[in-house]
Order: structure tokens, then C-alpha cells, then sequence
């Protein structure tokens, strides 16, 4: 049942339930064939509303900080497995009691905690980021193997040991990629560290794995799967980002003046790219729009213009089927994954609502902010 946009508030993302299952069903049906878990990373989605659904599919969630391990637990009902760059002072005690696995950035890290870990009183499985130094990321903003990366460890930290108590090594340096990238990926991370490996419980590959992409060669990915576990026989995670929700839902816009400057027009939309959709100015990312395509000669064509005072919040040029007329609905494709999570409320511009289209056609808005919600950040 197609979403009947005009009936969903203007800003909104709106997810639609029916797409977010059938991505998880896929999910869940690498799991099965693979022999892997797959777990939801809060960090590209966390609608926390939905997680009884991604509870039905997937087999749990990865949190980097406190606040994401105590929504795992108190909204899913399970034990995050929880990596973060750099453990905050005081919290890691709260930390464990919502955590299954915990992975530590530096072997100092974890040497400085061990004690810590040892003495508390559920057993949490430890492990260690490495760096296998190979990427096929071109983005060095998403790349954790740039030179001089800051996160995991290289194999030279290691000094030809695997840290007593380690159960685990966890990498993660792939971005939105396919199962050719994670294959070479994998052939790094083992002439590097495969020497490790019989000593563990587990190995967490890391998120970037685009399975849910129409073009993704999931037989590929369930053969690399099997043939790992079949080499090693540990546990193999994987913790997807973008997969989950990836062409789940929209960003419902809608145009409040149409101006021009130099020849150029500008439809002045109610949503910010910098305080709505940030990875479209920092990435940058150019979403696609329904209805509407790069520049084409003889069509009408319209930057798109935020609601911020930032001289930078726009959009370059989309041609539009038609004249864009003040009123008129804009609707920015793939908004679900990343973008809700980034959100900001930069100049207290009004914020979109949190919508969820289900899959019996019912419109459910789920949450609309208010002035408390832009107060009460800040004080």
C-alpha cells in the first residue's frame, strides 16, 4: 500500500513499517544460512518505537555509548554488545550492566579496566578494535584506516601477544559497501591477524555491510560467512548500519517561498539540511527527490533552501516535472538511516515529526516536538 504523503505532517520523517520488515526478513535470512548474528547499530538508527519489530528479526544491538546501551536494554529487552573510542570516567561500572560484549579501543584501555571488568559481578565478554589497515572507503570523513586513524589497534601494538583475557577482535572499516569490498577486507584483516583468531570467541566484523541494496551479492556474503566460521569455528557478528533501514522512509518537506537571486531559483523548503539532514552538506550527500532529477535542459529547476540562517544551508539545482508552487509537498527519499540520528536543533528551527506509516495504511505519529524540546538541551 503506496503512503499517501499528503496526509503526513510537513516536516516529518516518516518510516514505512512494510519496508523496514522486508529488510529484516533479508537480514534475518543471512543469519540463518550463515550461521552469524546480525545486530542493529543504534548509531544509523534508533527508533526506539520499532525495536520490538527488529527484536522479531535481528539477534540484538551495538551501542558506542551509555545513553545507547540503556535504550537497548530498557527498549529491546537485551545486553548491548558496546564499543566506544574512549570510555568516560565514572560510567563504565553503568556500562557493563547494560552490556554483553565490550570491546575497547587500545590495548591501554583495556589493560587500564581489566581489574574493573574482572571484579564485576556478570561476566562481559572483552575484546579488542584492530586496524586492519585496508579500506575501500573514499570518503576519509568514513574511513577509520586513514593514516594515522584513531581507531584500533595496529598489529605492531600487540607485540606478537593477544592481551591475557581477551575473548574477541572486532574491525570496522567499511562504509554503505558490498560483499567484493568486505572479501578483500577479510583476506587483510587475516594475513594481519589471523594468527589471533584460534585464541577467541569472537569476531565482530564491523558494520558497512550494505546487504539490504538491491545490487548487494548476498550469496557472496553468506559463502564468505560460512567459509570463515568454517576456518576458525568462533562466533562471527556483524552490526550493519545503514542495512536496517536503508530505503525504509522519507523526509516529508513542503515549500514556503520561491525565490530568485542571479538567475538562480530557490524553493525555500521547512526543513534545514544542517540541522535535518547534516550528511548532505558534510559528506557531502545529494538525496534523491520523487519527482525531481539532476539539471535537465527544459525543465523547471530549483535549489532547494533551508530554513537556517546558514549561508550554506541549501541544496544545488534539481529539475522538477513541474513549476514548484508555494504550498507544494517536497519529498526527500531515503531519509530513515543516519539522518534522524544527526539531527540538531541549530537555530531552533521548527523539527520534524517522527512518523511511522503502518503497514495496514494507518498513519501514526509517533512524536512531535515542541519549544521544551529545544529548551530543555540547553540551559
Amino acid at each position: 500500500m503506496s503512503v499517501d504523503y499528503t496526509a503526513c505532517p510537513s516536516p516529518a520523517f516518516v518510516l514505512e513499517e512494510g519496508r523496514l520488515r522486508k529488510n529484516l526478513e533479508l537480514l534475518q535470512q543471512v543469519e540463518q544460512e550463515a550461521g552469524v548474528s546480525i545486530i542493529l547499530a543504534l548509531k544509523a538508527f534508533a527508533m526506539w518505537k520499532v525495536f520490538p519489530l527488529v527484536g522479531q528479526y535481528l539477534s540484538g544491538a551495538t551501542a558506542s555509548s551509555l545513553h545507547e546501551a540503556r535504550l537497548i536494554f530498557e527498549e529491546m529487552g537485551v545486553k548491548a554488545h558496546t564499543y566506544s573510542p574512549a570510555y568516560l570516567p565514572g560510567e563504565l561500572e553503568a556500562l557493563l550492566g547494560y552490556s554483553s560484549h565490550i570491546t575497547f579501543n587500545s590495548i591501554k584501555q583495556y589493560q587500564d579496566h581489566r581489574v574493573q571488568l574482572a571484579a564485576f559481578p556478570h561476566k562481559v565478554s572483552p575484546g579488542i578494535r584492530v586496524n586492519p589497515e585496508y579500506s575501500t572507503v573514499e570518503t576519509d570523513l568514513y574511513n577509520p584506516a586513514v593514516p594515522g586513524s584513531r581507531l584500533g589497534e595496529m598489529l605492531g601494538a600487540f607485540d606478537g601477544n593477544l592481551p591475557a583475557g581477551i575473548e574477541g577482535l572486532h574491525f570496522h572499516t567499511l562504509c554503505e559497501s558490498g560483499a567484493e569490498d568486505l572479501e578483500k577486507l577479510l583476506a587483510a584483516f587475516e594475513q594481519r591477524f589471523g594468527h589471533f583468531i584460534p585464541q577467541l570467541k569472537w569476531v565482530n566484523f564491523g558494520g558497512g555491510h550494505l546487504i539490504t541494496r538491491k545490487d548487494y551479492n548476498v550469496p557472496l556474503l553468506i559463502k564468505l560467512l560460512r567459509d570463515f566460521r568454517a576456518r576458525y569455528g568462533v562466533e562471527v557478528i556483524l552490526e550493519p548500519g545503514s542495512a536496517v533501514a536503508w530505503e525504509t522512509g522519507v523526509l516529508v518537506a513542503s515549500v514556503l517561498d520561491i525565490m530568485e537571486s542571479g538567475g538562480i531559483k530557490t524553493a525555500m523548503l521547512d526543513v534545514s539540511f544542517t540541522a535535518h539532514m547534516p550528511d548532505t552538506l558534510e559528506m557531502p550527500y545529494r538525496p534523491a527527490i520523487e519527482g525531481a532529477s539532476d539539471p535537465v535542459e527544459g525543465l523547471p529547476r530549483y535549489r532547494l533552501g533551508g530554513i537556517s540562517c546558514l549561508a550554506g544551508d541549501y541544496l544545488e539545482e534539481y529539475s522538477f516535472e513541474n513549476e514548484l508552487q508555494v504550498g507544494d509537498r517536497v519529498i526527500l527519499k531515503d531519509m530513515i538511516h543516519y539522518t534522524m540520528v544527526k539531527t540538531n536543533h541549530f537555530n531552533g528551527v521548527s523539527h520534524p515529526c517522527i512518523c511511522r506509516w503502518r503497514e495496514d495504511g494507518h498513519l501514526e505519529v509517533i512524536k512531535t516536538f515542541t519549544y521544551s524540546d529545544y529548551r530543555d538541551r540547553l540551559s
